[in-house]
């Protein structure tokens, strides 16, 4: 599985279901900066995954405990189009510190680090987050796409583990930190098809 042939088409989109997201920063222009890992950067997760703690202001190693997955809520989308919408609801721009496309005006499996992570900033505020969960030390992740409607590309969900993988190794985030966003509000987000047990067992076999 980790010697898997993966591909990459580039490109332009939109995002995720923002009527999750609460607290409104502001400021403009729309920020969507950041950095993409092609998927064959990451065919071995040693390979690619290494530049994502090559932040401009210095990692923050103690501060992250936790990591929340979530999806776009559209069927195609790119950070520069979720940063728009974001804005559009009062944010700077993008609020995730990562989104994971799926060939869908975003390469399949192509991780965007954006500049929240880049800058060590805090991710846009989750709404309905259950009390006592701490969303500023959680690092968010956007999977493109629909999970309610579709399931994930192989190669996202290849790619969601490989990034998910690192993150919690490289900062020590313990396995029952890692958070479908269902799973602290009352959301569907990723969606009915996320594949909970396909991804805990790819996430198992690479750690």
């Amino acid at each position: 599985m980790r010697t898997k042939i993966v591909w990459g088409v580039l490109g332009i989109g939109m995002t995720m279901g923002i009527g999750l997201l609460s607290v409104l920063d502001t400021g403009t222009p729309a920020r969507s900066g950041g950095l993409s890992l092609t998927p064959l950067m990451g065919i071995e997760r040693s390979v690619g995954m290494e530049s994502i703690f090559q932040t401009q202001t210095p990692l923050e190693s103690q501060r992250w405990d936790s990591i929340v997955i979530v999806h776009s809520g559209e069927p195609a989308g790119s950070p520069v189009d979720i940063a728009e919408q974001h804005k559009s609801l009062g944010y700077e721009g993008l609020g995730f510190h990562f989104v994971i496309g799926n060939g869908k005006r975003m390469g399949d499996g192509e991780i965007h680090v954006g500049y929240r992570w880049l800058d060590q900033q805090t991710g846009a505020d989750l709404s309905g987050v259950r009390s006592g969960f701490n969303s500023s030390n959680a690092i968010e992740i956007c999977l493109v796409g629909d999970g309610d409607r579709r399931p994930f590309s192989q190669e996202q969900m290849y790619r969601l583990a490989q990034l998910v993988s690192a993150l919690t190794e490289e900062l020590q985030i313990p396995a029952d930190q890692v958070h479908l966003h269902k799973d602290l509000a009352g959301t569907s987000s990723p969606g009915q098809f996320f594949p909970r047990a396909e991804f805990e067992q790819l996430l198992a076999s690479m750690n």
